[in-house]
């Protein structure tokens, strides 16, 4: 990775949590990232990254003096928990309401914490579902490795 100038601009205090991705490609300081370093540290597609931008989902997404979108390991940090919000099932309107909640600050954390919550409840539900039938699958394939060595042996 490259590191790139840009002026940098004060955003608001992110969750320190947020931090639930791989070790940074550069210390904080010197972490300014283009959007292909970006694409080539998360895995996001450069559409998907303007799109989130876009819908209100990577707010606050620095620019260089031409106008280049600059993130810093503070984004990767971002975009690792959205990351994890996606697998949850979390919709993409949810997770933009979390998004300008924390914008806000601090006076949004019992509703942030609102909503990690249910999404928890609904993640282990999801869980209990996925359990039962992962125990229908192992049920089959003991049945048919049995019926395999049965009919071998008549």
């Amino acid at each position: 990775m490259t590191v790139t100038e840009s002026t940098p601009v004060k955003a608001p205090p992110v969750d320190h949590c947020l931090s639930v991705g791989p070790a940074h490609p550069l210390p904080d300081g010197q972490d300014r990232y283009t959007i292909s370093e970006v694409v080539a540290y998360t895995g996001l597609s450069a559409p998907t990254l303007r799109w989130y931008e876009q819908i209100g989902l990577m707010p606050r997404v620095e620019r260089s003096h031409t106008g280049q979108r600059r993130f810093d390991n503070r984004d990767l940090d971002w975009l690792a928990f959205v990351s994890k919000l996606r697998l949850t099932g979390m919709p993409v309107a949810d997770m933009v309401r979390f998004a300008e909640l924390v914008l806000r600050g601090e006076v949004t954390y019992q509703e942030r914490q609102r909503i990690l919550e249910q999404t928890r409840q609904e993640v282990v539900a999801r869980i209990t579902d996925l359990q039962g039938a992962l125990a229908v699958l192992d049920s089959k394939i003991q049945f048919y490795a049995g019926a395999g060595t049965a009919s071998e042996r008549a």
